[in-house]
């Protein structure tokens, strides 16, 4: 992993973003570990600068469940799905990691649906001290009305959540889904075993 890291609080610049997405590689022990060093050459989502905007919100839809176990290993709820490496940042809107941040995940399975009795493909984490966090997970399938897309909810340490959603480039179905957002896009390239993909987010004040 990279020792170009700031000191916990520090701000980041654009460049050190990148490099430290690099070392987000080292979090994992998978296949596709080098698919996060590529990942470093993907701007951040949105590009954080000191007067930057927060991240949209979306609605939390029909389908949250409270409770989600700590996991940011997904792969053995779906075998079959197609590997979604998901990591990023959580990041104030003057650049700086948010460390200890909530990042609960949930979404449907390759088909298109959710499991609304048990916890497959929900779970949740914690940001390390230089505010990463990553999933290992698949890409959701769609369904009738809906793009492809995961639900998020991101908390700072006793601030309030962020509720939202994010999306793949490219797909067909999202010119059609009156939720979409080009803001939630995920930053996203192919390694061969799979996508990986970044998406920071940027909280606002409470």
């Amino acid at each position: 992993m990279t020792n170009d890291l700031p000191a916990s609080g520090g701000m980041y610049s654009r460049r050190r973003l990148l490099a430290v997405a690099g070392g987000l590689g080292a979090m994992s022990m998978t296949p596709l570990r080098p698919a996060l060093a590529q990942g470093a050459e993907l701007p951040p989502t949105p590009e954080c600068t000191p007067a930057g905007s927060a991240t949209p919100r979306q609605t939390e839809g029909p389908y949250f469940t409270p409770r989600s176990p700590l996991k940011r290993d997904f792969r053995a709820d779906a075998p079959g799905g197609r590997r979604l490496l998901l990591a990023g940042f959580v990041l104030t809107t003057a650049c700086r990691p948010v460390p200890r941040a909530l990042v609960d995940l949930w979404h449907a399975d390759a088909a298109g649906a959710y499991d609304n009795h048990g916890y497959r493909l929900r779970g949740h984490q914690f940001t390390d001290e230089q505010g990463r966090y990553w999933f290992d997970t698949i890409i959701p399938g769609a369904y009738p009305g809906r793009t492809r897309h995961l639900h998020v909810k991101v908390q700072a340490a006793d601030g309030p959540v962020l509720t939202t959603q994010l999306y793949l480039p490219g797909e067909a179905g999202n010119r059609r889904d009156r939720q979409f957002d080009e803001a939630l896009l995920m930053r996203v390239s192919d390694t061969g075993a799979g996508l990986a993909g970044r998406f920071d987010f940027v909280l606002g004040q409470p």
